[in-house]
């Protein structure tokens, strides 16, 4: 059987063409594998895999040289602080969506007495599920489309332990969710249909969870009007956007929402991320 240095070696390579950290990539592959810490791989190179840990390690392999996204591979993927389990049927958490997480968090430190929090487009969950972990008295309803979705999102709940204060609702946006919230978030599809179709992520992340219409702003525009039947008196919607629409929503939200004030967050980049809108 493989040694650990060749088993790195052979999962780098199919990483390689589709990933900027194929090295880091393969040691988090190889230590779901192994059951090992990554600190224990690279201090164990000349250990050999079992025979199991060698066909799971090669049909890993085989999907990842493909281009197969590595968190679908392992079936989960880490966001602030916790892992979650992904499929085909969500979005794979990204860090910049930290960000958002951040300013939602900071901003129920600061209105300890609004607790009625809305997660729109769950999709595995993970903000709904960071923010009802991080803020044990928060109330959250998670809405999306996608049935699969919230499948996923309601096994993270349950792993992470926050079920009894969440509330999953299938709708579109906040159609049929009671309202009013205290804080919305959402991170919502926001590339342009005809960017997504050049994107290597549009084979095998969901269109669903990617697809924001012709500018990039479709469902975005959809919820802003929404917005002051279901956002109540002095409250907070979070949005996540691409770097370069952040003057495109600040006109959209002038146009729809007059009179709201509007506040842009950068990502660990330095890229405007997030988009904060109050009344």
């Amino acid at each position: 059987m493989q040694t650990i240095t060749q088993s790195l070696a052979c999962a780098r390579e199919a990483l390689l063409p589709h990933s900027e950290t194929a090295a880091l990539d393969a040691q988090t592959l190889l230590a779901a594998i192994t059951r090992r810490s990554r600190a224990w791989l690279l201090a164990h190179p000349r250990a050999r895999l079992t025979p199991c840990q060698h066909r799971r390690l090669r049909r890993a392999c085989a999907r990842l040289a493909v281009g197969e996204p590595l968190p679908y591979v392992l079936g989960r993927w880490a966001f602030y602080g916790r892992d979650f389990v992904v499929t085909p049927a969500v979005l794979i958490p990204r860090p910049e969506t930290e960000t958002l997480v951040e300013q939602a968090l900071a901003w129920l430190q600061r209105h300890p007495e609004r607790r009625r929090v809305a997660d729109v487009g769950t999709g595995s969950g993970v903000l709904a599920i960071t923010l009802a972990a991080e803020c044990p008295t928060a109330q959250v309803t998670a809405t999306d489309r996608s049935v699969q979705a919230l499948a996923v999102a309601a096994v993270n709940a349950r792993y992470h332990r926050v079920e009894a204060r969440l509330a999953f609702l299938q709708t579109d946006l906040l159609t049929a969710a009671a309202g009013p919230f205290d804080l919305i978030v959402a991170n919502l599809p926001y590339i342009p249909t005809a960017a997504l179709k050049r994107l290597p992520i549009s084979r095998f992340e969901p269109a669903l969870a990617l697809d924001g219409g012709e500018d990039g702003l479709r469902l975005i525009r959809r919820l802003l009007t929404q917005i002051p039947a279901r956002l109540a008196r002095g409250g907070l919607l979070l949005l996540e956007i691409a770097a370069d629409q952040s003057q495109a929503m600040q006109a959209l939200v002038r146009a729809l929402l007059p009179g709201a004030k509007v506040h842009l967050f950068p990502d660990l980049a330095g890229r405007d991320r997030v988009v904060a809108v109050a009344f």
